[in-house]
C-alpha cells in the first residue's frame, strides 16, 4: 500500500500499529483489532521474512532501523499521532520507529520488548540475561548455516513458548516457521547490535505500559522490569499465569489492557 492509500485511510483518526514477534505475523494482532472496533484504524505491518513482505534484500548487515523503515513510513503518512503495540521482536522495532520519530507517536505498549543491546548495561543479571540470549540465538544461526532450518524453528519455538511447545504446533504452522527460520539469525543480531543508547530513551516523553508475562524468560523479564527506569511515562503490568508468548496465549487479558491504555491516552489528549 502506498503512502497517499495509507494518508486517505489515517485521515480520521489516531492509528494503532500492532508489530509481531519473529516467526509470527499479522494474523497474531486479529483479535486485538477486534477488540479495538471502530474506534481506531488498525495496522500490522509484515517484517522481512514473512511471506507477504519477502526475504531482506542482503545488500548489507541487516538492522533494527532497517526492519522500523516500514513503521516509521507509515507513522510519516499518518495524518495524526499513532498508536504503536509490538510483541517481543515487534516491541524492539516499535521502540526503534518511536525513536525515530518520537513527536509522532501517541503512545506505546510493549509485551516483553527484546532490546538485547540493554541488557549489555544492566551489570552482572544483564550480562547472564545476554549469555543465554546469545547461547539460544547461536544454537539457532547453527541451524540455519547447515540447513536444519526445521531444527532451527523447533529450538527457537521451544525456548520461548516452552518445552513441547513446537510438537504442539499444527504442521502447517511448523511448516511456515521452518520456511521463516533463515531470518531468524538477523533478527538476534540486529536486537543484540542495536547501538541506541540507554540514556536515548529518556527523550521518549509518551505514555508507555510494558507488559510481562508472570513466567517471563530471564531476559525479556530483565528488560522489561528495566525500561520503565529509562521511559519517563512508562509502568510496567505482569499478565498472571502468562510467559513470553502472552498476546497468544493469554490474548483477551493483553488485549483488553492494550486497549485501556491507548483509551486513557486517547481521553487525555482529548481533554487537553
Amino acid at each position: 500500500m502506498n503512502t497517499t492509500a495509507l494518508a486517505q485511510i489515517f485521515s480520521s483518526t489516531e492509528p494503532v500499529i500492532a508489530l509481531h514477534c519473529s516467526g509470527s505475523g499479522s494474523a497474531q494482532w486479529r483479535k486485538l483489532s477486534d477488540a479495538l472496533g471502530s474506534r481506531h484504524e488498525f495496522i500490522a505491518p509484515e517484517h522481512y521474512g514473512c511471506e507477504s513482505t519477502g526475504p531482506w534484500s542482503g545488500e548489507r548487515a541487516f538492522t533494527l532501523a532497517d526492519e522500523a523503515a516500514r513503521t516509521v513510513g507509515i507513522i510519516d503518512a499518518s495524518c495524526a499521532k499513532v498508536h504503536l503495540v509490538g510483541h517481543s521482536y515487534g516491541g524492539g522495532v516499535a521502540l526503534r520507529a518511536a525513536l525515530e520519530r518520537p513527536q509522532r507517536v501517541a503512545s506505546l505498549t510493549l509485551y516483553e520488548p527484546s532490546a538485547f543491546h540493554l541488557l549489555k548495561t544492566m551489570g552482572s543479571y544483564g550480562a547472564h540475561a545476554l549469555a543465554e540470549i546469545i547461547a539460544i540465538s547461536k544454537r539457532t544461526a547453527d541451524s540455519v548455516s547447515c540447513g536444519d532450518y526445521r531444527g532451527a524453528a523447533a529450538s527457537f519455538v521451544d525456548y520461548w513458548g516452552g518445552r513441547g511447545a513446537w510438537q504442539a504446533l499444527r504442521p502447517s504452522v511448523q511448516a511456515a516457521l521452518t520456511r521463516w527460520a533463515p531470518k531468524a539469525p538477523l533478527d538476534f543480531r540486529a536486537l543484540i547490535d542495536e547501538r541506541t543508547p540507554a540514556s536515548a530513551y529518556t527523550a521518549l516523553r509518551i505514555p508507555v505500559l510494558i507488559m510481562r508475562g508472570q513466567h517471563a524468560p530471564v531476559p525479556t523479564r530483565a528488560i522489561a522490569e528495566h525500561l520503565p527506569m529509562l521511559l519517563p511515562a512508562a509502568r510496567l503490568a505482569v499478565v498472571e499465569g502468562a510467559g513470553h508468548m502472552g498476546p497468544v496465549t493469554h490474548a483477551d487479558k493483553v488485549n483488553a489492557a492494550i486497549v485501556r491504555h491507548i483509551a486513557e491516552v486517547d481521553s487525555t489528549i482529548c481533554t487537553s
